[in-house]
């Protein structure tokens, strides 16, 4: 099955795995997928994923997901820019979620990181998602 839209899928996936109380979900992976993840992980918004192969030799991602009394950390996940339609922003111009509550995920050229990051980088990029 062909994706469009590798990032949504997986912010797609991990959506509904909260809607449903899971405790992991299954992703194919990417170095993209990873390295959002990566920031995911080390905003406390997810417990941490791991890569593993399927029976048939695929890479994937097996993504802990993390919950508070019983509620998902995750309250809301939006994908930003989509393939039909990319959104840059410059460091002045990054969106900030719900007055600094929850984080933007911006695509650099030094990374993908934060909107807090990326302003203290002094850089702009590609806004992917905003997590609150």
């Amino acid at each position: 099955m062909s994706v469009n839209d590798p990032l949504g899928d997986m912010l797609t996936r991990i959506r509904n795995a909260q809607m449903r109380g899971k405790s992991t979900v299954i992703t194919p992976a990417s170095k993209l997928r990873a390295w959002v993840l990566d920031v995911l992980a080390a905003e406390g918004y997810i417990r941490g994923y791991e890569k593993k192969t399927n029976g048939k030799g695929l890479p994937e991602l097996e993504i802990s997901l993390k919950y508070f009394e019983g509620t998902p950390v995750i309250r809301e996940v939006k994908r930003v820019s989509t393939p039909g339609r990319r959104v840059y922003a410059s460091v002045k111009e990054i969106p900030t979620v719900r007055q600094g509550l929850g984080i933007s995920i911006v695509s650099t050229p030094k990374g993908v990181m934060t909107d807090a990051a990326a302003r203290t980088a002094n850089v702009g990029g590609e806004v992917l998602c905003t997590v609150f």
